[in-house]
């Protein structure tokens, strides 16, 4: 049974891909890039001294996506930041499909808007290989995390992988997914 599209990915069916298709002059239309996933990272240097705030992270990060992440561990063991090999130091999730689309609409119309002082993006954050990444202070931007339960602010990293190795086409790809860029 396949689960219906969201907004987002439809729009991108529809619409999206045809206009892509022309600017980019491709040939045809599985040339066209695409978003393939999209992985969330909360590290959490704190929790060396206090092992409930991974378990929170856990909770709020599932509550934001509606999958449930998975607990990173140390490597390596570093004395100076007090971590042992195996010591439990982040949370992170990986959205693919319909999650990811609904995700991105959360992102992009409800959570990006909240941030204090909001100027855009930075269209420079690409790492050259099409993949975007942004760093957000503050989980509290989404509308599903109540105030009143954060004991810690925490912030995340978001990725962005698209299916290119363009960053200009990367680019193109979420500017018509109205990503909020500033003015280059």
């Amino acid at each position: 049974m396949a689960k219906e599209k969201t907004f987002l990915h439809k729009k991108y069916d529809t619409e999206i891909k045809q206009q892509l298709k022309q600017e980019l002059n491709l040939k045809t239309i599985m040339a066209v890039p695409h978003l393939e996933k999209i992985v969330i990272n909360i590290g959490l240097g704190k929790a060396v001294n206090d092992k409930s705030l991974v378990t929170e992270a856990k909770k709020e990060l599932a509550i934001i996506t509606g999958q449930t992440p998975i607990i990173t561990y140390a490597k390596k063991s570093n004395a100076s930041f007090k971590i042992r090999e195996g010591m439990p130091i982040g949370v992170k999730i990986t959205l693919r499909k319909e999650k990811m689309y609904d995700f991105l609409d959360k992102l992009i119309n409800f959570a990006l808007p909240r941030i204090r002082d909001f100027r855009g993006l930075k269209p420079t954050s690409f790492d050259g290989r099409g993949n975007y990444t942004l760093g957000v202070n503050e989980i509290i931007i989404f509308p599903e995390i109540e105030l009143d339960k954060v004991r810690l602010m925490k912030g995340m990293d978001i990725t962005i992988v698209t299916s290119t190795s363009d960053d200009q086409k990367a680019f193109l790809l979420l500017k018509k997914f109205k990503m909020p860029f500033a003015k280059r």
